[in-house]
C-alpha cells in the first residue's frame, strides 16, 4: 500500500510565531500576517573539456525575506532613524516557528542572523483602506535550525 499524507498533518500557518531581535529587544511581531524566507544557491559554470555542456558548481548562497504587515508599529523606523542620524545600521535576527498542535510534525523554528531591510514605509494612509499595511523585505546573511519537523510516517 502507498502511504499516503494525514490531512491534520498540515501546518496551519496562522499558528506561527515570529520574533525581531534589534537592538538587544526582543520583540512579538503580532504585526506580520504573511513571511517568506528563501536562500538562493550562487550556481557558476563549469567548462569541462570534452562535453558540449557546462557542468554547475555551488559558490556560495544568499538569503532574502520578505513579509506584509498591519501598518501599527514603529519598530524598523526607529531602527532606520537611529541610521539616518548616526550611520550606524546594526542588523537584526528573525525568529520564525511553525507549529500545529493537530499535527504529527511538530515544530520547526528557524533563526535568520544578519537581517538587513531593503525598503522600508515611513509614512502612509489611504483614505479608502479599511486597515493599513506594509510590505517588508530584507537580507539575512547566515541562518539555523534549531528545531526540525519530525519525520511524518510513511515518508522512511
Amino acid at each position: 500500500m502507498n502511504p499516503t499524507m494525514n490531512a491534520n498533518d498540515a501546518i496551519s500557518g496562522s499558528l506561527a510565531e515570529c520574533y525581531v531581535t534589534l537592538d538587544g529587544n526582543r520583540y512579538k511581531m503580532m504585526q506580520l500576517y504573511d513571511f517568506e524566507s528563501s536562500a538562493s544557491i550562487n550556481l557558476i559554470d563549469v567548462p569541462i573539456l570534452g562535453r558540449t555542456g557546462k557542468g554547475k558548481k555551488p559558490a556560495g548562497w544568499s538569503g532574502t525575506w520578505k513579509g506584509t504587515a498591519h501598518f501599527n508599529q514603529s519598530v524598523f523606523r526607529k531602527w532606520f532613524l537611529r541610521y539616518k542620524k548616526t550611520g550606524e545600521l546594526m542588523p537584526f535576527e528573525i525568529q520564525v516557528a511553525n507549529e500545529d498542535p493537530s499535527s504529527a510534525a511538530g515544530r520547526q523554528t528557524i533563526t535568520h542572523t544578519g537581517c538587513l531591510l531593503d525598503k522600508i514605509i515611513l509614512a502612509k494612509f489611504n483614505a479608502d483602506d479599511d486597515l493599513l499595511n506594509e510590505e517588508i523585505s530584507g537580507t539575512f546573511d547566515d541562518w539555523d535550525m534549531p528545531e526540525s519537523f519530525n519525520m511524518l510516517e510513511g515518508m522512511e
